[in-house]
């Protein structure tokens, strides 16, 4: 069945559907990604129209079908050490000051398809050995959830992880598993991943020494990051790290937390 292409009117309603729903806002020259994504749900349910598919995603009986659309209009794209500056600093400034027998808690709080939580769990595990850590990653979309709770990767994405990490908490596929990376069970065990909205109230996840907030706030308008920043302000022990991209900035969406260097921050001793 053939249906009609989306109009403005209908882009706009989608665009506001993801704005409730996730925080994102989208540009006005998204119409064709928004298209491209949601029209293969209209072929499987037999629509005729995009406004169709809106009413549908909103009918209160449809909420698996509305974490579908949410799930295509994310985007989610990330890989194995991505900004690698971040864990340098982790490696060397950080952990080194970690009092000894203290559990040390990091949230990546967007973590997608699972690579910057895993990239975490590399560096904690070579560098605290025995001491206690743990790492909750999150992400708004299910798919990609499933996807980073199984650790398995094309191998091509292997090629920014340290031979050493590598050899240690990775496994090459052979046989009919070949080309492909999957993460050491021992260091999948360590990694909790949940399904978190961050434009809306958080479940109970307890403080944080360390919290990435990493390529996603450009795709919030001023007022979701000022909100998501104070939410994550609360989550951060004092004296706790919180890092976002390079291509992120807090300038004007907040001044609480101390600048250490260029995208990395630090909540001061003394606040609460």
């Amino acid at each position: 069945m053939e249906f009609n292409p989306i109009t403005l009117k209908e882009f706009h309603l989608f665009k506001r559907f993801i704005y409730d729903r996730a925080g994102i806002s989208l540009s006005e020259n998204k119409q064709s990604l928004v298209s491209g994504r949601l029209a293969k749900r209209l072929k499987l349910h037999g629509l005729q129209s995009f406004g169709e598919y809106h009413r549908l995603i909103n009918a209160a009986d449809q909420a698996g079908e509305a974490q579908v659309a949410i799930d295509l209009l994310t985007t989610n794209e990330t890989y194995f050490f991505r900004e690698p500056k971040h864990f340098d600093f982790l490696r060397n400034e950080i952990l080194p000051r970690q009092e000894p027998g203290r559990l040390f808690r990091v949230w990546s709080a967007a973590s997608s398809t699972g690579e910057e939580a895993y990239t975490l769990a590399m560096v904690l595990a070579d560098r605290l050995g025995s001491q206690p850590w743990e790492i909750i990653a999150s992400d708004l979309s299910t798919r990609v959830l499933e996807k980073a709770r199984h650790g398995r990767y094309a191998i091509d994405s292997a090629t920014e992880i340290p031979r050493p990490y590598l050899t240690r908490y990775c496994l090459k596929g052979t046989g009919s598993q070949e080309g492909v990376l999957l993460v050491s069970r021992e260091l999948r065990s360590r990694v909790q991943f949940l399904q978190v909205n961050l434009t809306q109230a958080y479940p109970a996840l307890g403080e944080f020494d360390l919290i990435f907030l990493r390529n996603v706030m450009i795709y919030f308008d001023n007022e979701t990051k000022r909100q998501v920043v104070a939410r994550m302000w609360s989550m951060l022990k004092p004296g706790g790290y919180f890092i976002i991209s390079h291509s992120e900035s807090l300038n004007g969406i907040s001044d609480a937390y101390q600048l250490v260097s260029p995208s990395i921050y630090r909540k001061p001793e003394n606040r609460s």
